[in-house]
């Protein structure tokens, strides 16, 4: 469970023409809250620093096992994200893991993309940035893409990049 501010819209008056949102409720009580367990947030802690490009998805790379998943990978591989500097966990195969990154993050979504320990988003926010540039300007900051390969004379360059 997480916390969320819901909001309902107010009809604005003639003397408030501006929409504005009010809380209807702050956060849950403790009680209605699930606590991440010291033991789930060190091995999640782990996993987050266990290479530069991690990214927490349904199935593997080789096997995504949903369209949200996939398409961060397929992203992940047309930015030419390094291999060697990229990991990924299947969080269909430990239920503590898949409820507890959604904690961890306080992000309600899989999958979820960190770089070097930061983390970045869900997969609307990797299109969001593949699209407009970002992701490719943060990936090169961060030095975790592929080196270029040359390409022999006669041959044309690889059209999608490596396949992570």
């Amino acid at each position: 469970m997480f916390s969320r501010t819901i909001t309902r819209a107010i009809r604005p008056s003639a003397a408030t023409p501006i929409l504005r949102l009010q809380p209807i409720s702050s956060t849950l009580t403790l009680a209605q809250r699930r606590l991440l367990s010291d033991q789930t947030r060190q091995a999640i802690d782990k996993a987050v620093s266990s290479a530069p490009v991690v990214l927490f998805m349904k199935g593997t790379p080789e096997t995504p096992q949903c369209g949200f998943s996939r398409a961060s990978i397929q992203i992940l591989g047309l930015q030419g994200v390094d291999p060697n500097k990229f990991a990924a966990f299947n969080v269909l195969e430990d239920s503590e893991l898949r409820q507890g990154i959604k904690e961890y993050s306080d992000w309600p979504t899989i999958p979820q993309l960190y770089v070097d320990k930061e983390f970045i988003g869900g997969c609307d926010i990797l299109v969001s940035m593949h699209q407009n540039g970002e992701l490719a300007k943060l990936l090169e900051e961060k030095k975790v893409l592929a080196a270029a390969e040359e390409t022999p004379k006669g041959e044309d360059a690889p059209k999608d990049g490596p396949k992570i």
